[in-house]
């Protein structure tokens, strides 16, 4: 592949990032840094979703301007993100001027093609979901489903999108492309809530809602939020309606949209409809996550459960958010719901990062320094057996991402750990030391180490600053891209000595109160 472009769904600013939103933009961030070690060219897309009737009542409530509630809650996301580092190439603000021009000339040149027309409409509209529903959407108690609320009765004058014009071509495309929705078992329901669709309402009347893109020559609707979202994973290329920019021309279409399973429905209806309208190529996969229990209960704010990224770092004294990420990314398989505790989360980075991954450097480094002084010596052959299990491992965790099973490709990486530390107490290269059977105790040694820079490689996606601190002690180069990387990688000579060899990773033993405790 030349390119890879991926994006996460835009966030919606009425208030500050939770885990939830965290696990999306790691796997998302964990995606890109993959492919940069397989291609060059790759693109990642993050951003905010800032229009709409939420944000004007919440900053009414607050007495602030929707821009100032805006511009507060999108730095909060970004500096969530960075903390978590989650290093996207471009973060788009639907209140960008280029954004909600190019939203604008969408619009238009849909309502120059008919596919958008104005009508009159009595339904039923969600605040929380920002849409209309149907009557059989609703719980038994006529509620959303999503957010137990009863939905207002809204009747005005919108624009319309032919939705109904575009249903065979999307039943079509996701049955003829059956790795477009991932997981698959997801396709059924967006077939199913395929068969009764209608045409849907893309703007509202600014007697009901004025924080949002103005229709040009239309000074009484505002655009409705589901274009003007959507539409940002081709304004953020410089998509226009005349005349791409060089950039959208270089990555469109995109690779995967990494999406929440709630919105999946916008992702794999409405907007495969909106560009075929607007005659563009289709999204090659929708990545549909699972949600984030807390200790297994769904997160709500009358519950007092919603959980800050940046706390968990904070509350477990993390100097970075490695371990974090790790658990967020191992913590479902592809497409299912994960949950998240404190104590679970201490469980798993302990052994996994510190006792299995960690101690496997640090003892083997700190062998290679007792019996050898630190150096790699000509005789050490490595033992071909367990390297090509390292080698199959490279390419076991590719297929993964492939098919963006992130959770299996980590735990394929500490199953390799696991066969290591395995190979390393049937090899027992400190009994070959005291036998003086010396050859033999530094090649088992080196090819612990030679194994060693693959997991770096490997795991670095998932944890970089560990990496990082692995290839230092390692002397490995970590920017060696994976069809370049080999089991011939420790060089012969000096490669480290005693002072530099330190745990890659603390354990997490207990909370900042319990620390505080034992520091007394």
């Amino acid at each position: 592949m030349a390119k890879f472009y991926l994006t996460t769904a835009i966030d919606y600013v009425n208030g500050a990032p939770h885990i939830g939103h965290a696990y999306e933009k790691i796997l998302t961030d964990i995606i890109s840094r993959h492919f940069k070690k397989r291609i060059d060219d790759v693109f990642f897309l993050s951003g905010t979703d800032e229009h709409g009737i939420k944000i004007q009542k919440t900053s009414a409530a607050q007495g602030i301007t929707p821009k100032e509630l805006c511009d507060q809650n999108s730095a909060k996301f970004q500096e969530c993100w960075k903390a978590l580092d989650v290093n996207y190439d471009k973060f788009i603000r639907t209140t960008d001027d280029y954004h909600k021009s190019a939203v604008q000339k969408i619009f238009k040149k849909l309502v120059d093609k008919g596919d958008i027309y104005k009508n009159s409409y009595k339904g039923l509209y969600c605040q929380g979901c920002e849409c209309f529903l149907n009557e059989k959407d609703l719980t038994e108690d006529g509620l959303c489903p999503n957010h137990m609320k009863k939905p207002e009765e809204v009747c005005e004058e919108n624009y319309f999108f032919k939705l109904t014009k575009y249903k065979d071509a999307i039943i079509k495309h996701i049955k003829d492309n059956p790795d477009f929705i991932v997981p698959s078992f997801r396709a059924n329901e967006v077939l199913n809530q395929l068969e009764d669709i209608q045409d849907i309402s893309v703007s509202r009347s600014v007697s009901n809602v004025t924080w949002g893109v103005p229709v040009l020559d239309d000074a009484e609707q505002v655009i409705y939020v589901w274009i003007d979202a959507l539409s940002n994973y081709i304004t953020a290329l410089g998509y226009d309606t005349e005349e791409n920019s060089e950039e959208f021309n270089k990555y469109w279409p995109a690779d995967v949209h990494v999406i929440g399973k709630d919105i999946l429905k916008f992702h794999s209806i409405y907007w495969l409809a909106l560009l075929m309208a607007l005659d563009l190529p289709l999204p090659k996969h929708l990545l549909a996550h699972g949600w984030i229990t807390i200790d297994e209960a769904k997160m709500s704010k009358s519950l007092g459960n919603v959980i800050a990224p940046q706390d968990i770092l904070k509350n477990f004294e993390l100097q970075n958010a490695d371990a974090l990420r790790y658990y967020m990314a191992s913590a479902a398989p592809c497409g299912k719901d994960g949950n998240y505790s404190d104590d679970d989360f201490k469980e798993k980075v302990n052994a996994h990062l510190a006792n299995s991954m960690g101690n496997l450097l640090n003892r083997t480094l700190s062998m290679l320094v007792k019996y050898f002084d630190g150096e790699i010596k000509a005789e050490f052959k490595t033992d071909a057996g367990i390297l090509n299990s390292a080698k199959n491992t490279i390419d076991i965790v590719k297929n993964h991402f492939d098919n963006f099973e992130i959770a299996e490709a980590a735990n394929a990486i500490i199953q390799l750990v696991d066969t290591t530390n395995k190979y390393v107490t049937d090899n027992a290269p400190w009994t070959l030391a005291k036998e003086e059977k010396m050859t033999e105790c530094g090649q088992v040694l080196t090819t612990v180490l030679d194994i060693m820079c693959v997991i770096a490689s490997l795991i670095e996606p998932f944890c970089p600053n560990i990496a990082r601190d692995m290839a230092k002690q390692l002397s490995f180069d970590l920017d060696i891209k994976y069809d370049n990387l080999t089991v011939d990688n420790i060089k012969i000579g000096k490669l480290i000595s005693k002072d530099d060899i330190h745990p890659i990773f603390l354990r997490v033993d207990s909370e900042l109160a319990d620390k505080s405790q034992k520091k007394k």
